[in-house]
């Protein structure tokens, strides 16, 4: 497939795979979130770029993790993960028979609520226990049909896992739901675009490295961030629904 973009599909690629590297490592989550309606504007079909961003994701993470898997918040991610998971599975089964035009449409609704979201500086919060599993468990689908629902899990994971250990905590479960899909694409002789991932991961490599170094800078000013990433979302979100409602 990537034989046949063009020069600038092929610059463009590069350069939002550098964004979602930075974002992932910057945020501790949202690489695909912020990434994803972005690629699907190069070429529409999920399934193409889902899987090179989970094989980055479980490369970045392993390496991020390496020494740090004592940081982990492991009692609340066991107990996460029995909201998460199941659902999780049931969203990759979706993402694989799911018709591309319904995926495109769900992945860019969900991102414009993420940009409103963030454009008016409202936050998602969890106060009670019954709302955690309810974003636990949208999430977790949301995350099994398109890597996209890492806002509303982090929403309940900021309630629950101290600051120091919270985005060390996410890289783990991120893994965990990543390595899900991938099985799942193996299973299902989904092609994993391996050589594609492979050319991609230095670009990748240079916004993770540019996100670790800005991740504090970025804490510090979450709310600056946020919003002026939440405007730039609603513009894309509603370009890619315009779009995508125009097919046809």
């Amino acid at each position: 497939m990537f034989f046949e973009f063009s020069t600038q599909q092929l610059i463009v690629t590069g350069l939002l795979f550098v964004w979602a590297g930075f974002v992932r490592s910057g945020l501790g989550f949202g690489g695909a979130a912020l990434g994803l309606p972005l690629m699907l504007f190069v070429h529409d079909d999920p399934l193409l770029w889902l899987p090179i961003i989970g094989c980055h994701l479980l490369f970045f993470t392993s390496l991020t993790l390496r020494s740090r898997l004592g940081n982990v918040d492991w009692a609340y991610l066991r107990h996460a993960g029995l909201y998460i998971v199941p659902p999780a599975i049931v969203g990759v089964f979706g993402l694989v028979t799911l018709p591309t035009r319904w995926l495109n449409l769900f992945i860019y609704s969900v991102t414009l609520f993420y940009g409103g979201m963030w454009a008016l500086n409202r936050a998602l919060r969890s106060r009670r226990a019954w709302m955690d599993k309810a974003l636990l468990i949208i999430g977790g689908y949301v995350a099994g049909t398109s890597l996209t629902g890492a806002p509303l899990m982090v929403a309940v994971f900021m309630r629950n896992v101290s600051r120091a250990r919270l985005r060390d905590t996410l890289f783990v479960l991120w893994f965990i739901l990543v390595a899900i899909k991938m099985s799942t694409f193996v299973a299902l002789s989904v092609p994993l675009h391996l050589t594609a991932a492979l050319a991609l991961l230095p670009f990748a490599g240079i916004g993770h490295y540019i996100g670790l170094r800005a991740h504090d800078a970025i804490l510090n000013n979450d709310a600056g961030f946020r919003r002026w990433i939440g405007g730039g979302l609603v513009a894309v979100s509603i370009a890619g629904l315009w779009r995508v409602a125009g097919v046809g």
